[in-house]
């Protein structure tokens, strides 16, 4: 894999809520998100340590002050979201890590973190992708609880432990930005993978925590939620805005359904049935480019899937 570089463009994708691409393997896979109000500012994930250098030229053109980053949130610990925790913490000594009480430990002391992470990507990929994971002191980290509740500037940030993906996974709902910060609970919907504008989303089921059964109680929720907030639009890592969260949420359920059954059938390429399932699902969802390009898009999904839906079955036994 290549790291891609670029300059970052701040994108509007909310009230006061900002997309920053994050630098990481390719255009267009993860994005952070920062979120301003008033004189007060958060970044909700942040990417890799490659992230870092975008991320802060994003809030530069934006005209934050460093000084008015408050928070800095963090919806799961997986390195693609949280990677780069520490050497932006240590960019931005006024703000405090939110993030689940699961992965407290894991972001004081990250070593664990790095071994599991270097067992799933092996250690060139790692050293390439994430280099070296830094640790944030204990008293600058806020745990969150079902239910949470933080201020920034004029706006209150509520926190959903949504667990499915992964048991450290938390989600935002923030009215006045008029979505929810979902991370992977909500799946990837890659704009890429876009027809008509309309996103085709899919789960992701990463080792080593994923349940379908949580994932969709997670998924449903988050809607409701939604429902009851009067919002309709999710904010993803991978990659930002979606809109229309029930129809959508019909479609990753699904997913979720078909993927938990492959794994139970087992098949001997589990890698490869992961990918045609994908690949299937964006031919009838209106993709017309050919194979390889959508195996450039999906390939690597599919094998993290395979690898999270083949744990989850040994759990079983």
């Amino acid at each position: 894999m290549s790291v891609m570089s670029s300059a970052p463009r701040p994108e509007s994708v909310g009230n006061g809520v900002f997309a920053v691409d994050a630098d990481y393997v390719r255009p267009g896979l993860a994005a952070v998100h920062l979120i301003q109000d008033g004189d007060e500012a958060a970044i909700v994930d942040t990417g890799v340590n490659g992230s870092v250098e975008p991320v802060l030229a994003a809030i530069d053109a934006l005209g934050i002050p460093k000084s008015a980053v408050k928070l800095i949130i963090l919806t799961h610990i997986h390195l693609d979201h949280a990677g780069g925790a520490g050497a932006l913490m240590a960019a931005l000594p006024q703000a405090r890590l939110v993030v689940h009480p699961r992965g407290f430990r894991h972001m004081v002391d990250p070593s664990r973190l790095e071994a599991g992470s270097r067992a799933v990507y092996g250690d060139a990929a790692f050293d390439q992708l994430y280099g070296r994971i830094l640790p944030i002191p204990a008293d600058r980290i806020i745990q969150t609880h079902e239910g949470h509740r933080l201020t920034l500037g004029g706006r209150t940030l509520r926190f959903l432990h949504t667990p499915g993906h992964a048991k450290h996974h938390h989600c935002i709902v923030d009215p006045v930005g008029g979505g929810i910060f979902t991370g992977d609970t909500f799946g990837i919907a890659y704009r890429s993978l876009r027809v008509d504008g309309r996103p085709y989303v899919f789960p992701t089921t990463t080792p080593v925590h994923f349940d379908p059964d949580a994932a969709e109680h997670s998924i449903r929720r988050l809607v409701e939620t939604a429902r009851q907030e009067g919002i309709d639009a999710a904010w993803l890592t991978h990659y930002s805005r979606v809109d229309n969260l029930s129809t959508l949420a019909d479609q990753l359920i699904a997913h979720v359904h078909a993927l938990r059954q492959l794994a139970l059938d087992g098949p001997d390429d589990l890698e490869e049935a992961v990918l045609q399932h994908l690949l299937t699902g964006a031919r009838a969802h209106g993709h017309t480019a050919d194979d390889a390009t959508l195996r450039d898009i999906m390939g690597f999904d599919a094998t993290l899937n395979a690898q999270g839906l083949r744990h989850w079955r040994s759990t079983l036994s």
